[in-house]
């Protein structure tokens, strides 16, 4: 079939064909539990992780020097900022051990997204509960202490 109306040779839409941006939705995270995250449709067990729009990956600490304490870097957090998120979901551990400093939440927001920071069951229901919603939303969740 041919966009190309050849009688006035401009491109035509056929009546009834539906065009759309389709927009990667943020994956849903399937279960919890100490030490272990599942995304929907990965396959890995993540014991820390990284989820955006269309995609998940393991958040390896030692990628930034990351610990307990001064916590989330910036660094932590580019890479999910490029995939051009709204809203930024932290999950700070069971127990909140996972600081994060003020300097982190102050680079989400001069990157013009919003920032929750959350013990990690809490984080991730907003972040599914935001997913579900089309939000375009990304986070990151420590699943131990």
């Amino acid at each position: 079939y041919s966009l190309r109306d050849h009688r006035s040779n401009q491109t035509a839409v056929p009546e009834g064909l539906l065009w759309f941006n389709f927009v990667m939705s943020s994956p849903e995270i399937a279960s919890l539990s100490w030490g272990q995250m599942k995304v929907k449709g990965c396959s890995t067990m993540y014991k820390d992780c990284k989820v955006w729009p269309g995609g998940s990956r393991t958040w390896d600490w030692r990628e930034t020097g990351t610990n307990h304490s001064p916590g989330v870097q910036p660094a932590d957090l580019e890479e999910i900022v490029k995939k051009g998120v709204k809203t930024v979901v932290i999950g700070r551990g069971m127990s909140e051990a996972l600081q994060v400093p003020a300097s982190t939440v102050d680079y989400l927001k001069k990157n013009g997204i919003d920032v929750l920071v959350l013990q990690t069951e809490k984080a991730v229901a907003e972040y599914n509960s935001l997913a579900a919603q089309g939000v375009k939303v990304g986070g990151v969740f420590h699943s131990t202490c």
